[in-house]
């Protein structure tokens, strides 16, 4: 698991923090809906610790563990969230015992593990039974993702631009068959927003420049001319002007037989 080896918590904070900041009050809703208010959280693929902090708001720091691939993130997350317990692990090999949890959330993480399948039995096996699996990703393939627009005018200029539709779970119904294929039982999908407001182009654009996740790999992978050209389009198309993007990401939920 992890496609930001390398990257500063401060950048990935500055890049996908700004959204993934407010969809974890929106995802942490769901993930702990009907969950027994003493049953300890897990938050799977904490990052700096976005999600981290609003379990540990909710439910107090004592009963919040979190883990993350990179030592960097689990480090900045550590001191973001005191008290919580923090580790190093990848999801595919929790380094919890079975059923420890009541639940166990992955917020914009399944798309990043390296089997996804397998991160989700992971993440049943440490929960209780009759706990509850969460996990959300963009809606990249709807066009509905926080980046869909700088994919959209990336793509335009250059045919060779991926972007990130293809990723597991973008897509309706693609985590659903996840979490089912790894034994979760009265699995459900929702969807959850979240709107960034941006005072200008710039405010928008320059992290992109910081290399962080699949968008500024690319950007750094461009020359100055390639650069500038994508950062002309994106700037004749989103204004310059204040504006607001609103992000969606789908969710599955489903619960511990």
């Amino acid at each position: 698991m992890g496609s930001f080896g390398g990257v500063s918590a401060e950048a990935y904070a500055r890049f996908m923090g700004r959204f993934s900041t407010p969809l974890a009050r929106e995802f942490a809703t769901v993930g702990l809906e009907r969950v027994a208010p003493d049953a300890r959280v897990l938050d799977v693929g904490c990052g700096p610790g976005m999600l981290t902090r609003e379990l540990a708001r909710r439910r107090g720091a004592p009963a919040v563990s979190a883990v993350d691939p990179e030592p960097v993130f689990v480090a900045a997350a550590a001191e973001a969230c005191p008290g919580v317990d923090v580790r190093v692990a990848a999801a595919e090999d929790l380094p919890f015992g079975d059923a420890e949890f009541g639940a166990a959330l992955a917020q914009l993480v399944v798309h990043f593990m390296q089997d996804p399948v397998r991160g989700v039995t992971e993440m049943a096996r440490v929960t209780a039974e009759g706990g509850r699996v969460s996990a959300c990703v963009w809606d990249h393939a709807g066009g509905g993702g926080p980046l869909s627009d700088f994919w959209r005018l990336a793509h335009r200029l250059d045919d060779g631009a991926r972007g990130e539709a293809a990723l597991s779970g973008a897509a309706e119904g693609q985590l659903v068959d996840i979490f089912e294929r790894a034994g979760l039982h009265a699995v459900t999908q929702t969807v959850v927003e979240a709107t960034v407001a941006f005072g200008g182009f710039d405010d928008w654009w320059e992290p992109f420049l910081l290399g962080v996740g699949p968008a500024g790999r690319y950007v750094a992978s461009l020359d100055d001319v390639h650069v500038s050209r994508l950062e002309h389009a994106l700037r004749d198309e989103m204004g310059e002007g204040a504006f607001a993007v609103t992000a969606r990401a789908w969710t599955a939920v489903g619960t511990r037989g």
